[in-house]
């Protein structure tokens, strides 16, 4: 990572490229993340179209227990298994090792996009496969099931979206097909400031309309996957808020060439935090962006951001989901082979008790996350069911990690057993990319109907 860690040098690596043979990780894990990649390949069969059509031949999951399988959904297997060997070549000393390291995890990233699993959502006709939301969340499911961590990829499944449903097609011809490649990465999005991260109507950052072009100044804060980009879609008002009739006008969404403007006015600076998970705050200077990067209508931006954030919300609970059945399965493994006073902790009641509830708290949030991902694949009304799954999701996973972590004991705090690991990772989604009392707030006003709290 740029300018953050010791893995990555100053140049990111080539995209696109085929994975390292992990069977030497501990020594050569740093050369693997900034080493030049090999050409472009389908990544040994695992490829997104292929998946839909054939399931892979390697079914055997990397860890886990038969009960915890058996409640997998009995669809999308093809995909589930085309995930689960992908991600069977980077176990979990790879993860360890990136997390260690503050590092990004290039090789998996790449081998990602490499067999086109990133670029699901995006039309074939772009180059992508074409898939649902309900086909992406499963993928991100597989990848943090399986160990990993999705936060360092999910946002080029949702952040396209914007640009799909609301760019020219002009636009969509010059950007998707590269994005789907991987060639290029869009996995920004510049909306959060230092002092509107609920309230965004707020913003400061403005966007000036001069001789063709757009002079944005101001500030971004908590923006993820900067380093690891080339492109993001800015948030700035493009309108004063006094001279707006509702507030939510006058904000505009713009491409955001990162390499050319870190050149030309935007500065980027790390915020070093308790999970690896790349964030930044950004410093916009009379930063000048062409005309024709402005997505959309100029003035409707908020309303176009809306669109995707009800898909991020829903793919971050499947992320959860994830999260907590990787935690079950290695909770309830534990506790049937940990020996006190003569017998396994997992049969007392006080261990099997904390578990269970976990278990079935999960298993409701799936539903909802299911629920949501009908409805955003069937073009309806979903605001609700995407911010419930989220929440119902996110607080399922935690307490799994809690659970699990608890009953570690001592090991749940080494490194070696992922454990703490995953629990930080998994914390995060309490708080982003929506609290969890502004969903609550959501709920009380556009579905009980109750007066707004702010």
């Amino acid at each position: 990572m740029a300018g953050f860690g010791d893995c990555e040098t100053g140049e990111r690596a080539e995209r696109g490229a085929a994975c390292p043979d992990l069977s030497r990780v501990e020594g050569a894990l740093s050369e693997s993340l900034i080493a030049p990649p090999a050409e472009r390949r389908d990544h040994g069969g695992y490829h997104a179209a292929s998946a839909i059509r054939h399931a892979a031949t390697d079914t055997d999951r990397p860890q886990g227990s038969a009960m915890i399988e058996q409640t997998l959904s009995n669809n999308f297997h093809e995909i589930r298994d085309a995930i689960r060997a992908l991600c069977a070549e980077f176990p979990d000393e790879y993860f360890r090792k990136v997390d260690e390291q503050r590092a990004y995890p290039e090789a998996f990233v790449n081998a990602l996009t490499a067999a086109g699993w990133l670029a699901a959502l995006i039309p074939q006709e772009y180059g992508g496969s074409g898939l649902g939301l309900t086909e992406a969340s499963v993928i991100m499911e597989e990848i943090n099931r399986c160990g990993g961590n999705s936060g360092a990829c999910h946002g080029q499944m949702y952040n396209m979206g914007t640009l799909l449903r609301h760019g020219s097609q002009a636009q969509k011809e010059k950007y998707l097909p590269k994005i789907a490649s991987g060639e290029w990465r869009l996995q920004s999005m510049g909306v959060t400031e230092p002092t509107t991260g609920t309230d965004t109507t707020k913003i400061k950052t403005s966007a000036v309309k001069k001789d063709g072009r757009y002079v944005v100044n101001g500030q971004k804060v908590w923006i993820s996957r900067v380093q690891h980009s080339d492109f993001m879609i800015l948030l700035a008002r493009t309108t004063p808020l006094a001279d707006v009739k509702k507030k939510s006008e006058g904000m505009s969404i713009f491409m955001v060439d990162l390499h050319e403007a870190q050149k030309k006015g935007l500065t980027v600076r790390p915020i070093p935090n308790m999970v690896n998970h790349e964030t930044n705050e950004l410093f916009f200077e009379d930063l000048e962006i062409p005309e024709e990067n402005l997505i959309g209508e100029e003035g409707k931006g908020f309303k176009y951001i809306l669109d995707g954030l009800n898909a991020e919300r829903t793919l971050i609970a499947a992320e959860c989901i994830g999260d907590g059945y990787w935690f079950m399965d290695r909770v309830t493994k534990y506790v049937k082979e940990r020996q006190v006073f003569g017998r396994p902790i997992g049969q007392n009641q006080g261990v099997q008790f904390p578990i269970a509830e976990s278990f079935i708290e999960l298993e409701a949030a799936n539903l909802m996350r299911w629920k949501a991902c009908e409805l955003f694949d069937k073009h309806e009304s979903m605001g609700a069911q995407a911010n419930m799954a989220k929440y119902l999701a996110a607080k399922a996973s935690w307490e799994a990690g809690n659970a699990c972590l608890q009953f570690h004991g001592g090991f749940g705090f080494a490194c070696e057993y992922d454990v703490e690991r995953k629990f930080r990772e998994t914390r995060l989604y309490q708080v982003a990319p929506i609290s969890t009392n502004l969903i609550y707030s959501f709920v009380a006003e556009h579905v009980l109907g109750l007066p707004r709290s702010f």
